[in-house]
């Protein structure tokens, strides 16, 4: 299986590892097909995302996407931080293998389940948000339908 150099780098040396006890908003999301679980947290100073840290229990694909994720998403808007899809996040990485897709997936979901914490959490609403899943492969079953 080939990763990109930037995959790679996120693996070795992940950002924003960690908790923000503090937190404005915090997302969990698992795979239950492959055991992999990403935690965000994230920091929400008027209307903007000043900090973004993660645990993520998986592996290397699932580390990497949620350190792109949270990188992607600091200094954000909420709208945009909506906006920073698996697509991006992949295109960010330089791709991903085929059987690694839905670890951007997983990111993307975790990072919308913190967004929708805080927005519960506020009486915000965030245009186009959709409720969390705590599985990202009941996405898949839904899409099926």
């Amino acid at each position: 299986m080939e990763y990109s150099e930037k995959v790679m780098d996120h693996f070795m040396n992940p950002r924003n590892v960690g908790v923000i006890e503090d937190a404005s908003g915090v997302g969990q999301v698992g795979n239950a097909k492959c055991g992999d679980i990403m935690k965000v947290y994230l920091k929400i100073e008027d209307g903007r995302i000043e900090d973004a840290k993660f645990k993520t229990f998986g592996c290397g694909a699932a580390v990497a996407t949620s350190s792109m994720a949270t990188e992607l998403v600091k200094g954000k808007t909420l709208q945009e931080a909506l906006e920073v899809t698996n697509k991006a996040v992949m295109e960010a990485l330089d791709g991903l293998p085929p059987v690694k897709v839905h670890c951007s997936c997983l990111a993307e979901e975790a990072l919308h389940a913190a967004l929708w914490d805080y927005a519960e959490k506020n009486g915000v609403k965030i245009e186009g948000l959709k409720p969390p899943v705590d599985d990202v492969d009941d996405l898949h079953h839904m899409d099926e339908e």
